[in-house]
């Protein structure tokens, strides 16, 4: 098991492998390993010699030929459904390539022409994993839905969602939900420790508890350090110097960093506890005193609607200034 938080799902699942259903939805936060889990199981369930370990629960050899041809990308059992790149080559030496957001309709229906296959082994099984399943859009969650709706003999389908609220109701209704919720944070901690991070507990709760995206944030902490030391000057803080090095987060880094300070500041005005930024604790609940409560809970309100217009034409930096000029005057 990659991730011991994940044990249980793992279990419970490996228990009823010979009854599962035809769609198995694996939701939870972004950074608890469902991608890594659904791939893991993909790769158990088509194992030709799958090994127990102590804990009764079944794992790939890793050694046979399904194992080889999963690790190579070409097992013919075996289906991954992402937003795929957009190659757009106007020459033979420049190729500008974008990454699409959604899975296309044509992605869906493609699978109809590889489902009228047979299985390559003798009663065989195959499975299809569609992740993150969000990324559907209305034209290829229809398609889907048509197969779930009369699902194909000895096929598994495995959704990855991370915001699963996206997906149509009638999708959710024909998938078994597998729950994945934040780990422990004691187990969170030991494992970004064997990881080699220095600091866990702090980049854990500044992460909200999802450990793969405090792997992930490591290398903006020096970065974040010092926009913190910024806002940390509250009402005396320069909007327009500070603008400059808030946009090397990017804008939607700078404002979600800007989220959580705020966010953190309304905690210790209202509760007197930090939940991202306990580190700065002592900074945040002197910040607090001065803070007026209705310009704090409006200025959060027009970071939300900054945030959907994050990569609006106009000049991030002149968008960042007038942010931080807001934040400037939410100080008595």
């Amino acid at each position: 098991m990659k991730y011991l938080w994940n044990k249980p799902q793992w279990q419970t699942i490996m228990q009823r492998k010979n009854s599962l259903p035809h769609a198995l939805l694996l939701r939870g936060r972004a950074g608890v390993g469902k991608l890594d889990f659904a791939t893991q199981l993909s790769h158990a369930l088509l194992c030709q010699q799958p090994r127990t370990e102590q804990s009764n629960a079944e794992q790939a050899c890793g050694a046979c030929a399904s194992c080889l041809w999963l690790n190579e990308g070409t097992h013919p059992d075996f289906r991954l459904i992402s937003p795929e790149d957009d190659s757009n080559s106007e020459s033979s030496t420049k190729k500008k390539t974008s990454k699409k957001t959604q899975i296309s309709v044509d992605q869906i229906r493609q699978l109809n022409d590889y489902l009228s296959l047979s299985t390559h082994q003798v009663k065989g099984r195959r499975i299809i994993l569609i992740a993150p399943a969000e990324a559907l859009n209305l034209a290829s969650a229809n398609a889907l839905l048509k197969m779930l709706e009369e699902p194909p003999a000895n096929t598994l389908f495995l959704l990855v969602a991370s915001q699963p609220q996206r997906l149509l109701p009638t999708i959710m209704s024909r998938c078994q939900a597998v729950d994945f919720p934040i780990p422990a944070k004691a187990d969170a901690m030991a494992w970004l420790a064997e990881q080699g991070m220095s600091n866990p507990e702090a980049t854990l709760a500044y992460a909200g508890g999802a450990p793969l995206v405090a792997l992930q944030m490591q290398s903006q902490l020096e970065t974040n350090d010092n926009l913190l030391k910024q806002l940390s000057m509250g009402g005396k803080l320069n909007p327009f110097s500070s603008a400059p090095l808030f946009l090397s987060a990017g804008m939607d880094g700078a404002i979600q960093l800007i989220q959580k300070w705020v966010f953190d500041l309304m905690s210790c005005k209202l509760a007197e506890s930090a939940h991202y930024h306990a580190p700065q604790a002592a900074t945040l609940q002197a910040l607090c005193k001065s803070v007026n409560l209705s310009a704090l809970v409006q200025f959060q309100k027009n970071l939300v609607q900054a945030k959907r217009a994050a990569n609006h034409p106009l000049s991030n930096e002149m968008q960042l200034e007038n942010l931080l000029l807001q934040y400037t005057k939410i100080f008595q």
